[in-house]
């Protein structure tokens, strides 16, 4: 890695990903710099980032009077694209979530750029797209997830091609639940995570066990392996994050701590490793087991539901995070119960006319009918 600063812009730098990323950042200054931060509605959190980091180059989502609401200083005000396809950016942290991640993630690949992938929406609505505009343009696709940095990792070196990826899963906070269990979960059980802090959509989606499934179809288009050579194991310790199986029957585990710091530090520093003394370490002395199980479709369908679609390919993963997406928000807001969240999944994947190797604009649109047919299912009398 030598002693260049990377130039690093950070897409979504409010939310958790985003201000882990700063973390890391923020420890390592002699060899990591921000040069551009975009955020969605928090202005007042945007504000002190900029203060602390003075980056050249800043977005914001929010609408009304942006400029007065920021603090002065030396930077413009550009797109997320523009900011993603900058000459002065040499990594881009796309730590958006949901689809607002797709066009600066094409942006960023089309202009040649190492990305730092934390957005799944983005790989899973257009994997197709967005891999072969990476190949043509000698981009970089980092991934930041822990689970596929685990994979990344243990990849690297390999010059086989595995036989088998295993993503391991926490199982979430509601593991053992009965489907009646599930159906009175609330909003504030279902955004307490036994293992990890992130988001609320993505903490939704690790107790319906989405994550798991759109982490599947990302792994397919990330390392180029079969969804048949793909598997999910629950494994409740969160500390082996992935694992991947040779020809020979060899099994390479990457361990550690729970803690998003971790990948977002690799995929900033890779291929070298650097110490960093805020990041935990494992205390071998407090590890009394390490235990695997078999996931529960029955209970929690959203995995199935989740790799069936990307299996059938074309649309159905656009929609298939469409609908989850606005189901989530539907659920956050008390609309519907927790378990509804599949069965508006399903319903919308059903009735959707799928297209086969679908144009971007035709991704779009069928993200825009999903999202309005779970709101209309969500709200009517078809639950």
């Amino acid at each position: 890695m030598g002693n260049v600063v990377k130039r690093i812009a950070v897409l979504g730098s409010t939310g958790s990903i985003g201000k882990q990323t700063l973390d890391v950042v923020r420890a390592l200054p002699r060899r990591l710099r921000i040069v551009g931060l975009a955020a969605g509605r928090n202005i007042t959190l945007l504000a002190r980032q900029i203060d602390e980091f003075k980056p050249r180059f800043v977005h914001c989502a929010a609408s009304q009077n942006i400029p007065a609401r920021l603090p002065a200083g030396d930077y413009g005000l550009l797109s997320l694209e523009e900011i993603a396809s900058h000459s002065e950016v040499d990594i881009v942290v796309i730590a958006t979530s949901g689809k607002a991640g797709l066009s600066p993630t094409l942006a960023a690949v089309r202009a040649g750029k190492r990305v730092a992938l934390a957005n799944k929406e983005s790989l899973v609505m257009a994997g197709e797209i967005i891999t072969a505009e990476t190949a043509l343009n000698k981009a970089q696709l980092l991934p930041v997830d822990s689970e596929h940095s685990a994979v990344w990792q243990c990849l690297n070196g390999e010059t086989q091609a595995p036989v088998q990826i295993i993503l391991t899963a926490s199982g979430g906070p509601f593991r053992g639940y009965s489907p009646s269990q599930l159906a009175g979960v609330t909003p504030r059980q279902a955004l307490k995570h036994p293992s990890w802090q992130m988001g609320k959509k993505v903490t939704i989606d690790s107790a319906t066990l989405m994550n798991k499934g759109l982490e599947v179809i990302e792994a397919h288009w990330l390392f180029g392996i079969p969804f048949d050579n793909i598997r999910v194991l629950v494994h409740p310790q969160s500390i082996i994050h992935s694992m991947v199986e040779f020809a020979d029957g060899v099994v390479k585990a990457q361990l550690s701590c729970p803690d998003m710091r971790l990948p977002i530090q690799y995929a900033l520093s890779c291929p070298g490793r650097l110490p960093n003394p805020e990041l935990p370490r494992l205390d071998w002395n407090n590890i009394t087991g390490l235990t695997f199980e078999q996931p529960d479709l029955n209970t929690f369908p959203c995995l199935g539901l989740a790799v069936e679609a990307g299996r059938k390919g074309g649309t159905c993963p656009a929609v298939l995070c469409a609908a989850e997406e606005a189901a989530v928000e539907l659920f956050l807001s008390g609309r519907i119960q927790f378990t509804d969240i599949a069965v508006l999944v399903r319903q919308a994947l059903e009735q959707h006319q799928a297209i086969a190797s679908p144009s971007l604009e035709e991704i779009l649109a069928a993200d825009a009918w999903a999202r309005e047919k779970v709101l209309q299912l969500g709200t009517g009398d078809s639950l």
